[in-house]
């Protein structure tokens, strides 16, 4: 048995066993000073991207470029109109993509070989060739169909296949083909006890798709739908060869008129990173929203981590517990 601690006289400090000295007892916890561990290869990179940003400046600061003509053709109509139609292209484009991608999914994963078959085949043609010349091949579809015949609706096809509807096919079924394998993983990451569960309650396969799978997929379809938006948006540039005024055309006609042709692409740039900015940040927030019971905690948002960043710099002292 262990001899008990003499307390030693009152009110001093406790002995320890007979023999031994005394065990000192902290008055209460002891506050520490924290000191940030030393991160030298950030300021290293730091220095380096620095370096690397003034090089680039100094190299655009003897460019010929004049710059006063490039920010003057940011709020010019045509520039503006063509802005508009790249906004407007881009969205149809996606909607008639999503529609036919959720069409070819389903399709895919069915259980009807006939289906699957033409899903496939799908898939397999519009993206083993490239957008440009599928847009290419719409637009001069006049050549192979002289008109266009539905039975009840006849018009010849020069008039009827317009560089509008050129772009909106070319870049919609082909994005269709990407979309049918995003869903289609989508549709697979969802366990399929989910699937037996909702058979078992007596609902049909395409309920079971609408109601239960679909929505646990949207957390996985999401975030690649978003960058596939995002790359679509640049990607409408090419319709340009189908004559449709979006911005790069835009942009072509006034530095023909201007003769500034580096300026005004520039100004085209300037135009796609603040659509493609806007859009990533609805991406982000829609990706956030998604992310809602599959995560413990949602990522912070753009605001959130400014306000992170400002108070990490505050040091305070942390208490010993």
């Amino acid at each position: 048995m262990t001899p008990p601690i003499d307390k030693g006289p009152a009110g001093g400090t406790p002995a320890g066993p007979a023999g031994h000295d005394a065990i000192p007892v902290a008055a209460g916890p002891v506050p520490i000073k924290a000191i940030p561990v030393r991160h030298y290869g950030r300021w290293i990179s730091a220095v380096i991207v620095l370096a690397v940003v003034g090089l680039i400046g100094l190299a655009f600061s003897d460019a010929k470029v004049n710059w006063d003509v490039t920010f003057d053709y940011l709020d010019d109509d045509l520039i503006l109109k063509g802005a508009w139609n790249t906004v407007k292209i881009t969205v149809l484009s996606m909607l008639l993509g999503l529609a036919l991608g959720t069409l070819a999914a389903v399709m895919r994963v069915s259980r009807n070989p006939v289906m699957q078959t033409v899903s496939w085949f799908y898939i397999w043609f519009f993206r083993g060739t490239p957008v440009y010349v599928q847009l290419v091949i719409w637009y001069n579809l006049a050549l192979i169909f002289p008109n266009f015949n539905v039975g009840f609706y006849e018009e010849p096809m020069v008039t009827f296949m317009t560089p509008f509807l050129a772009a909106l096919l070319g870049l919609g079924i082909n994005q269709g083909a990407y979309m049918a394998e995003i869903i289609r993983a989508g549709i697979q990451s969802v366990d399929e006890g989910q699937t037996e569960a909702s058979h078992a309650l007596g609902m049909s396969r395409a309920k079971t798709m609408q109601r239960v799978v679909l929505p646990q997929a949207m957390r996985v379809i999401i975030p690649p739908t978003g960058n596939q938006f995002i790359d679509l948006l640049k990607t409408s540039s090419l319709v340009s060869a189908v004559q449709y005024s979006e911005l790069f055309f835009n942009q072509g006609v006034r530095s023909q008129d201007s003769l500034a042709t580096a300026e005004l692409l520039f100004t085209a740039s300037i135009w796609y990173l603040a659509l493609t900015t806007v859009f990533s940040i609805g991406q982000y927030y829609l990706e956030r929203h998604y992310a809602k019971g599959s995560q413990r905690s949602l990522p912070a948002t753009p605001f959130q981590r400014v306000r992170q960043l400002v108070f990490s710099l505050r040091r305070s002292e942390v208490p010993r517990s």
